[in-house]
């Protein structure tokens, strides 16, 4: 007969081993939380393998959104969630990282009814270790989907692991439906230090006309999500069924084909692209900085008597390629901020033609970031480390 200390110690160094080996072979971390049981699934869309949050986290409870709100077009991570009814700040904690690598953090919310009130908290904030990264605002809670929020940052890890937060500020208790975790190379986004990390205010795959089609793993191996932006009634779709070409080693931002396979041009030969986001205050930053990152490949043969070139300006002002740019016939480039600018309110961006130019402006992506500080990020860690 086995003696029954050692089959708790078992179960002790299984629990740890669990605790510590938690990314899959590519090094993601994917959690479905709230979801009942120990085993996982395959999600059907990227085919990444899915677990539940229970060897992230020791509080919470589990809860399934309302009937009314499943959807044939939702994944199935928003079908159950976690939350948080007790204590201030409630923390994932994921290890088996790589420490000093930059990795891509990404939460879901779908509210969808689950406590049965019709009341889902108006506000809470999230924090990477000790620093804030946003307010989950859960406004649209009564759409379709059941308010379906989606947040994502790209931080620097100076550990091992590293702790997701939800921080009850009086505005409802928090909850969580999806954690994603994706290692990126270090040469991406350099505007992320160990000081500062970005936080991802939108991201867009201009010129796809299929509203249903999202890029993301494996058309983008770093699992970013591209949703579609086009208007018919502005802008008039390009596409190719060609590779494009990532640039060259000063690619810092890696958009996949798929994305870029796609883009838009103005409906009018001689009009402008334009489009603009405003200003979104923080509680630690009334005016926060932000990066944008537009990408370009020529997705057209041009004629040798035909030049597409355009300016890019922001409220008004020179941005980049002040001289005229003329994009790569299927080879993408990036142009973006190296440091945060920063507005009062709101960016208003317009892409036009120089005179030289016969033909209008294209645009295949874009990213916006705001920028948030990191330096704080390994206090936790070193405490954490001694309960390990």
């Amino acid at each position: 007969m086995v003696p029954r200390w050692w089959l708790q110690l078992l179960c002790l160094a299984g629990g740890i081993l669990q605790a510590l080996a938690q990314t899959d072979s590519i090094g993601f971390i994917s959690i479905d939380c709230g979801l009942p049981g120990e085993g996982g699934y395959i999600d059907d869309t990227t085919k990444l393998a899915y677990v539940p949050d229970t060897g992230f986290i020791d509080s919470g409870t589990n809860h399934n959104i309302s009937a009314e709100y499943l959807r044939p077009i939702q994944s199935r991570r928003s079908y159950n969630l976690r939350s948080f009814p007790d204590g201030t700040r409630n923390c994932y904690t994921l290890r088996s990282l790589v420490r000093g690598l930059k990795y891509l953090v990404r939460a879901s919310f779908t509210y969808g009814n689950y406590d049965g009130l019709s009341r889902p908290p108006a506000s809470f904030d999230l924090h990477i270790g000790v620093n804030f990264w946003t307010t989950v605002n859960m406004w649209s809670w009564s759409d379709p989907l059941g308010g379906a929020v989606t947040v994502e940052a790209i931080v620097v890890v100076p550990d091992d692991m590293v702790q997701v937060c939800l921080v009850n500020t009086g505005g409802g208790t928090p909850f969580i439906s999806s954690l994603d975790l994706r290692p990126l190379k270090m040469k991406l986004y350099p505007q992320v230090t160990a000081a500062q990390g970005l936080v991802l205010y939108g991201r867009l795959n201009a010129g796809q006309a299929n509203v249903s089609y999202i890029v993301r793993y494996p058309d983008d191996p770093h699992d970013r999500i591209w949703p579609p932006w086009f208007d018919a009634t502005i802008w008039t779709e390009m596409s190719t069924t060609g590779r494009v070409l990532n640039g060259d080693e000063k690619d810092f931002f890696v958009a996949p084909t798929a994305v870029m396979q796609t883009a838009m041009t103005p409906r009018n030969a001689s009009g402008s692209i334009d489009f603009s986001w405003d200003a979104e205050p923080r509680p630690d930053d009334p005016t926060p900085g932000y990066i944008a990152i537009m990408h370009f490949a020529e997705l057209q043969l041009i004629d040798t008597n035909a030049v597409r070139e355009f300016y890019v300006s922001i409220n008004g002002k020179p941005w980049y390629y002040s001289s005229g740019y003329t994009p790569v016939y299927l080879n993408s480039a990036a142009a973006y901020d190296s440091v945060p600018s920063r507005y009062s309110s709101s960016y208003n961006v317009s892409i036009t033609a120089t005179a030289s130019s016969t033909l209008p402006p294209i645009i295949n992506a874009v990213e916006v970031f705001s920028v948030i500080p990191t330096t704080n990020l390994g206090t936790e860690y070193q405490d954490g480390n001694y309960l390990i």
